[in-house]
């Protein structure tokens, strides 16, 4: 992957850079605020992944994201030793991917696409949220470890790593930067992933995937791939905020959970993997800095950004700042529509 300079990837850099130095500068409490900000970037790098890319809309990555969270809980607490924690995060990611190809197996292989891959999310989302609700009694329990409803699972660890004496546990600067660099590796690998024949082969099923079909692609076999690695990269921020927080509740996939990421990914650019984690960044912080006044107001003010991107910029809001940032400082002129330039032709000249 050959890196350009231009306003999307210097700004990515800037913002990797400040990362790394936020905790020799800032308090502990802030420090572990910004891990949370980070966390939440993986469910809008996971959606728009195969929003933006693919053209499959989902209701869903809090499905995965929950699922991580609980399954990580479940087996930690269930066995109890510090040193399991690695294997508990694997098995939450592996967890999540699994029921996320079998969910994008029977969608994709059935035929269904569209607003109805949407639907279909949403529902799950709901059923799920519903259903671990209901689970507050004792009978609800998993070896030794209480669903607890609606109050979910309590005293889930932090990631440790190694045996014995030589275990070393995540804790504050040590968590920081274990998701920071969990983040950098999903950012790297997905701007990898988008420009390879493989992220071709999405941008052609997001366009027409009829065609794609008689070009010779397995459309649905790429669609349920796709939606099985956004899912593995939802449940990691899952896994990563039950540790940050150490309890999961169902709320963490519920429908207001659901429909922020789709809301924020909308209004920073679907089509932009670093405007989406820009944006979800941004909106993290405001929504935190208007905490005194409730965070209805922060989705008041999201919702109405939002409708103003459907009107004024489509391609969202940090895209459209990344164009004017190229053109004032990289000399990039602005985008050529190519329906526009076979209609009006080149140089003067019809190519009608």
């Amino acid at each position: 992957m050959k890196f350009r300079l231009n306003a999307e990837n210097v700004i990515a850099v800037l913002l990797f850079a400040a990362f790394i130095l936020i905790p020799l500068f800032a308090s502990a409490y802030k420090v572990l605020n910004v891990a949370n900000f980070m966390i939440s970037v993986f469910l809008s790098l996971s959606l728009a992944l195969i929003w933006g890319y693919t053209g499959i809309f989902s209701f869903g990555q809090t499905i995965f994201f929950g699922i991580g969270g609980y399954v990580y809980g479940i087996l930690y607490l269930n066995v109890g030793e510090p040193s399991f924690t690695p294997v508990a995060l694997v098995a939450g990611v592996l967890a999540a991917g699994v029921v996320a190809w079998i969910l994008g197996y029977f969608m994709f292989y059935g035929g269904v696409n569209d607003v109805f891959v949407g639907l279909i999310t949403l529902c799950v989302t709901l059923v799920l949220e519903t259903f671990m609700a209901q689970t507050a009694g004792s009978e609800w329990k998993i070896g030794d470890v209480l669903l607890g409803g609606y109050n979910g699972i309590n005293g889930i660890p932090t990631v440790s790593i190694g045996f014995g004496e030589a275990l070393f546990t995540f804790n504050g600067n040590s968590f920081y930067y274990l998701v920071l660099f969990l983040l950098i590796a999903i950012y790297l690998l997905l701007r990898y992933l988008v420009v390879s024949r493989w992220g071709y082969a999405l941008l052609a099923i997001r366009e027409n995937r009829e065609r794609s079909h008689m070009f010779g692609y397995n459309v649905p076999k790429i669609q349920t791939m796709v939606f099985t690695l956004s899912g593995m990269i939802a449940s990691l921020g899952g896994i990563l905020y039950a540790a940050w927080g150490n309890y999961m509740t169902p709320s963490t996939m519920g429908l207001a959970a659901a429909t922020l990421p789709v809301v924020l990914v909308a209004a920073g650019g679907r089509k932009n993997l670093t405007a989406a984690m820009v944006f979800t960044l941004i909106y993290s912080w405001f929504s935190q800095y208007l905490s005194s006044s409730g965070n209805q107001f922060a989705l008041v003010i999201l919702g109405v950004s939002l409708l103003l991107v459907v009107r004024f910029v489509p391609e969202g809001i940090i895209v459209e700042l990344f164009k004017g940032l190229d053109r004032l400082f990289f000399n990039r002129k602005k985008d050529v529509n190519p329906m526009q330039v076979m209609k009006e032709g080149i140089h003067g000249k019809s190519t009608i």
